[in-house]
């Protein structure tokens, strides 16, 4: 983040990703909160800002459960970007601290399946049929025509999911954890085209936390800086004219990717984990390609010998277990991105290590299209 104070995170909490329950959302978000505080070693008059991520919960979210940590006075602010909420939230939250208006932010994202309804369905306009604004109707027609112009397979889609429900089965804050098999995959429910039920993301509930602050703070408060994260990039654009479908989405990835590494000052070539939008799976395919982790077309390649594989290359692609195994509850999503990439860059990502790893890449989309990416690195400073 040029021209600003630095940013790191100190702190990171989860609440595991699963199916919907009877739990209130306070206690799932409230779980993340205080496992990021103990994470940081902070006490929670600390923070003097809170940006809280959601797109389901509906108004006052934020303040409903933050008071039941007590009233401190804090700024309150509640996000919602669709898929993207959480890495809205969490881009707020470093842009508060860079610019000097707060020494130490929570960035939280939280959500219960359920309520939410797109602003699409009520622009008052006709549409083409009920399901021409689905994202899967949009990202099964998508796989058939990379299937059709790119020669992607479906075994080629089918290993996307096959890593990333392994990925998950590590990973014990994700929602699917049981590894899966190529022929598991393909054999699994059709959904729609040629995506089967395993190879698209599970909707449900959880939160995570990420606490944001400045290197004043850092030292004012005695935090552990050897475990402080640096946030090199954060940068969030929308789709250009003849890009608002899911074939115009992935130009969008592909400049809000090479903005994002180009304002963190590095390449594609320095990444060591990349944590993408994978709600379906061949977007994993396209956006890695997009991202400039490989050439245009070398994807499947990239899955068939294993580079993409968590100690099998040169990027480990969603370590976390991905949307695909890890879960998608909205809210928290890019926020779990964050702090899935924070564990890994400390060395703490017990059972799923990407070794010797020092730069990641979050990267989210929301419908509309939004895109929100974030560059971390670890620094060898003690």
């Amino acid at each position: 983040m040029r021209g600003l104070r630095p940013v790191r995170v100190v702190g990171i909490g989860m609440h595991r990703y699963q199916f919907a329950s009877e739990t209130p959302f306070p206690a799932i978000g409230l779980a993340a909160l205080r496992a990021a505080l103990d994470d940081a070693g902070l006490a929670w008059p600390a923070v003097t800002s809170a940006c809280i991520g959601t797109a389901t919960l509906g108004m006052a979210a934020g303040r409903v459960m933050l008071r039941h940590m007590g009233s401190t006075g804090l700024e309150v602010t509640q996000v919602e970007n669709a898929s993207a909420s959480g890495s809205s939230a969490f881009r707020l939250a470093c842009l508060q601290v860079a610019s000097g208006q707060h020494e130490v932010v929570l960035a939280l994202g939280v959500d219960k399946h359920g309520g939410a309804q797109r602003a699409a369905e009520r622009d008052g306009l006709p549409r083409l049929s009920p399901a021409a604004d689905l994202p899967l109707v949009q990202f099964a027609l998508l796989a058939r025509a990379w299937r059709e112009s790119h020669g992607v397979t479906l075994a080629d889609m089918a290993r996307v999911a096959v890593k990333n429900h392994g990925n998950a089965a590590r990973n014990p804050f994700a929602q699917f954890r049981k590894p899966r098999t190529l022929e598991q995959v393909l054999a699994s429910a059709p959904v729609a085209g040629d995506l089967t039920a395993l190879q698209c993301c599970p909707r449900g509930e959880g939160a995570a936390a990420v606490i944001v602050a400045s290197e004043d703070s850092i030292a004012r408060f005695g935090l552990e800086r050897r475990r402080a994260i640096r946030v090199l990039s954060s940068h969030a654009s929308s789709d250009h004219s003849g890009a608002e479908t899911a074939f115009g989405v992935v130009e969008t990835v592909r400049r809000s990717g090479a903005a994002t590494l180009a304002a963190a000052g590095i390449g594609p070539q320095d990444l060591d984990i990349v944590e993408l939008h994978d709600a379906f799976s061949i977007e994993e395919i396209i956006y890695a390609e997009a991202l400039g982790l490989c050439p245009p077309g070398a994807g499947p390649a990239r899955l068939r010998d294993g580079s993409w594989e968590i100690g099998g290359g040169r990027c480990a692609v969603n370590p976390s277990g991905g949307l695909i195994g890890m879960g998608h509850p909205l809210g928290p999503t890019g926020i779990g991105q964050v702090a899935e990439i924070v564990r890994q860059l400390r060395g703490e990502a017990e059972g799923r290590q990407q070794p010797g790893a020092r730069t990641a890449l979050a990267h989210m989309i929301g419908l509309g299209f939004v895109a929100v990416g974030h560059v971390l690195q670890r620094e060898n400073a003690a």
